[in-house]
């Protein structure tokens, strides 16, 4: 009896163990597929939270670039605003001002006038090379762009009395070296070529626009070519009125006038002026003669 009892205990035992097993094995499962569905959920969520955060930082950058490109135009605004201010109050412009003299030139403000000589008549063209001896002392304008130091000063005051009437020039090409020079004349040959001229004809043509070597007066220093400048709304044609009629009371003339292409040997450049002198220029100005008539008179 005991015995049975033993074992009848132990199946009771047994059975609500199993029960409890089976119970908790359910329960489990379905938590685990309570999990499930939360992780899913979940994963839903996190993915949008990604692209929230992506969004997010991407429009943090663009912001950040955006407010480096404004502060970087505000402070490019501030500083030359600054720069041309204090130009104009030492009396320069933004075109002419030099920020490199030699030791020979003057300051602003100190008395610039240079007394002229043969230097401003010297008479450079195809059939007459530049003198051996002849010696340049030069003055780096603002863009960089030379002239001789002698020609300096008028050229200051020509520009200036230019911008107060509203036209705004450049010295877009003054200085050359003769290996410039050179190089232009290759360039103008290549040019013509690719267009399709032969070699020969290529070079007769270069030569109406580009001086040979040793024989332009762009490597006196005393020559420049004048153009508006790209920063303002003046037109060329401005500064070529201007120029004509204004250029010889600073001691510049047009060097290669329109009809006197047989004269001088170049097609008419109307940006292309030479400093002679005061009364040299008035005088050719007056009698609408060249460099070349002006010597042989």
């Amino acid at each position: 009896m005991q015995m049975g009892q033993v074992i009848g205990f132990n199946d009771y035992a047994n059975y609500r163990l199993n029960t409890q097993m089976i119970n908790s094995e359910v329960h489990e499962n379905n938590c685990a597929r309570k999990r499930k569905r939360l992780t899913k959920e979940q994963k839903r969520i996190r993915r949008i939270n990604r692209i929230k955060n992506r969004i997010m930082r991407a429009l943090i950058v663009v912001m950040f670039f955006l407010i480096m490109c404004v502060s970087t135009i505000m402070v490019k605004y501030i500083v030359g605003n600054s720069l041309l201010n204090d130009n104009e109050t030492d009396g320069y412009g933004n075109t002419v001002h030099a920020y490199e003299k030699s030791d020979n030139t003057t300051k602003s403000g100190e008395n610039t006038e240079v007394a002229d000589g043969p230097w401003a008549l010297v008479l450079v063209n195809k059939s007459n090379p530049i003198p051996s001896d002849y010696e340049v002392e030069l003055t780096t304008l603002f863009n960089g762009v030379q002239v001789d130091s002698r020609i300096y000063p008028e050229l200051q005051k020509m520009f200036d009395d230019m911008r107060n009437e509203g036209i705004y020039p450049v010295v877009g090409e003054g200085y050359r070296t003769s290996e410039m020079q050179k190089q232009m004349m290759q360039e103008k040959i290549d040019a013509y070529m690719a267009e399709g001229y032969s070699k020969t004809v290529a070079k007769h043509q270069a030569k109406k626009y580009v001086a040979k070597a040793g024989t332009s007066e762009h490597e006196l220093g005393i020559a420049l070519d004048i153009n508006a400048s790209t920063d303002s709304s003046t037109t060329n044609d401005e500064v070529y009125q201007w120029l004509y009629d204004n250029a010889y009371k600073y001691g510049f003339i047009l060097r290669y006038p329109e009809g006197k292409e047989e004269i001088t040997g170049i097609d008419y450049e109307p940006w292309h002026y030479r400093y002679v002198g005061k009364q040299a220029a008035q005088e050719m100005y007056e009698s609408g003669m060249t460099l070349e008539e002006y010597l042989q008179k």
